[in-house]
């Protein structure tokens, strides 16, 4: 499968973008001065992923994310993007409609989808793009029907597998076997879906990878790369577990957030070590 996304495009890299507006607009496109070239623009997103876990910042420092560094060093890294809502869903629904939570109304990992809201990708098409989505979705729901704004849908239900997944393709599913990896494989529909588009056209791509959400499970060739690395924990991981974070004035919350479906000691249902949970896989 290819591995190296180096297009002359317009690439925006990040885990988490929210900017707000207080009502949703009417599909309307504005007018294009057709002086200026349209850009074309890939969005990646990539899921559970620290703001500063990547090769190029140093904070892991036998963490390699070559692509990612690639980008940061040809683009730009914004040091100062924040999210109002931590959280899979709500932060989806301000990625797309470029409202706070409040007023998507997508407040948490179940909450529906009203059925009133405009997704952008809604006004690029308005404006003449070709728009597609690979990836995941899980917002509102766990259904990978094709949403609007994009006229290419290729996506799975609620939080996907890592390997051999089915994959709703402009609704007809498709399964695929022989440890098929979904992050190779989204890469590479995005990559053809890409060299197959109309080129007269301006182009808009939204990757939304399952990685790297727990439970961690890396392609087979990077199986147990970091086996015998340990992650540096900060300190404000035993704080709420000595009490410390009392004299800090923390809120009881913050601690029992540790045993919580997000936590630190229970994540999930689990009980696993942290270090344990990377070096195993």
């Amino acid at each position: 499968m290819k591995k190296n996304l180096a297009l002359g495009v317009s690439v925006i890299f990040t885990s988490i973008l929210a900017y707000a507006q207080d009502k949703p607009a009417k599909v309307k496109s504005p007018e294009r001065d057709k002086n200026i070239k349209p850009r074309n623009v890939i969005f990646i997103l990539t899921d559970d992923h620290r703001y500063d876990f990547m090769g190029f910042t140093g904070k892991v420092p036998w963490l390699e994310t070559p692509n990612m560094d690639r980008m940061a060093k040809e683009g730009a890294w914004f040091q100062n993007a924040f999210v109002t809502t931590s959280l899979c869903s709500p932060s989806r629904a301000s990625i797309l409609t470029g409202m706070y939570s409040h007023t998507h109304t997508i407040v948490d990992n179940q909450a529906p989808d009203p059925g009133n809201l405009t997704y952008f990708p809604q006004y690029l098409q308005g404006a003449g793009y070709q728009t597609a989505f690979f990836g995941k979705w899980h917002m509102g729901d766990d259904s990978d029907s094709p949403r609007p704004g994009f006229s290419h849908w290729e996506s799975f239900r609620g939080q996907g597998e890592y390997y051999n997944p089915s994959l709703n393709i402009n609704g007809k599913r498709v399964s695929y076997t022989d440890s098929t990896y979904i992050t190779d494989l989204l890469t590479e529909h995005t990559l053809q879906w890409l060299e197959g588009r109309d080129k007269t056209k301006p182009f808009f791509v939204y990757l939304s990878h399952k990685a790297v959400h727990a439970g961690f499970e890396p392609a087979q060739r990077h199986k147990g790369k970091y086996r015998s690395e340990k992650y540096k924990l900060p300190a404000t991981f035993e704080q709420t577990k000595t009490g410390a974070y009392r004299d800090l004035k923390w809120p009881e919350w913050v601690a029992n957030q540790r045993i919580s479906w997000h936590g630190v000691d229970y994540m999930y249902n689990s009980n696993s070590d942290l270090n344990t949970m990377v070096q195993d896989d």
